[in-house]
């Protein structure tokens, strides 16, 4: 019994020396933390989503607080985050809103596929091990991985094998453009008017195009030719709108064969 009541005693004892160990140490070696980063971060949303270009809130509100970031770079807070911060640090807190946007219709129905795929379902992978399901290598590869890495449920799977956005959960993070290994999601300011091209379809083969995706762009160039605005040229088979000078007028898009083109 007196074995067992002097290890029980002296456990305590090293524990509460060791308590005491931490506690000192703990108090020695601290780090204070700049009162200015704990505010910002007390700012920001939490998302820890990357849209600003850092790993984190706790990164961004450190480069903040030293002066090395932007104050306007949380596009999930938007304008009221950038102005909470700049009454912290001042600055311009104009934020310019962002959402993305789908550059394919290459559907179940419209684009033609290789054969059958049993690998991982991943647009990645799939992207990896075959270059491409579909015979219009540039098409959306339909496994949702857009869709998994987006934290505010802005996107989600149609029945028609594309991702669907839902442009008013969208902040513009850029999560989904960033994890598309085909590039075709955008991401482009919320108020950006005029016409822009769905689709990414690079082939400069207009029969090629055709046969493989019945939605994708066929480089007829009725849209460049019709633009009253002459705001639209070809770049590398895909038509390219100065939307500065776009005045949103329709006629690209009427115009448009395979309705390719589309209002903002």
């Amino acid at each position: 019994m007196s074995i067992v009541l002097t290890t029980a005693l002296l456990s305590l004892a090293i524990a509460f020396i060791l308590g005491l160990a931490l506690g000192f140490f703990k108090e020695f070696f601290a780090i204070e933390e700049d009162p200015i980063k704990s505010q910002i971060r007390a700012a920001l949303p939490g998302a820890n989503c990357g849209a600003c270009g850092f790993p984190g809130c706790d990164a961004y509100a450190a480069s903040v607080a030293k002066g090395e970031a932007g104050i306007n770079s949380c596009t999930v807070g938007g304008q009221a985050v950038a102005e909470k911060i700049a009454s912290l640090v001042g600055g311009n807190a104009d934020v310019k809103p962002m959402v993305a946007m789908l550059a394919c219709r290459g559907t179940h129905e419209k684009a033609l596929v290789k054969g059958e795929y049993i690998g991982v379902k991943s647009c990645r992978a799939a992207r990896i091990s075959t270059g491409s399901i579909k015979r219009c290598t540039w098409g959306c590869q339909g496994f949702g991985d857009c869709t998994r890495v987006c934290k505010f449920g802005a996107i989600s799977m149609g029945e028609d094998g594309l991702p669907h956005i839902d442009s008013e959960r969208c902040t513009g993070c850029r999560a989904c453009a960033n994890e598309c290994p085909q590039h075709i999601i955008w991401v482009i300011p919320r108020d950006l008017k005029g016409s822009r091209p769905q689709c990414s379809n690079l082939n400069v083969n207009k029969a090629m195009v055709a046969k493989n995706c019945k939605n994708g762009c066929i480089k007829c160039e009725l849209c460049v030719k019709n633009c009253p605005e002459k705001c639209i040229r070809m770049a590398n088979g895909i038509p390219v709108v100065d939307n500065a000078k776009c005045t949103g007028c329709g006629a690209c898009v009427s115009k448009c064969p395979i309705k390719v083109m589309t209002l903002l």
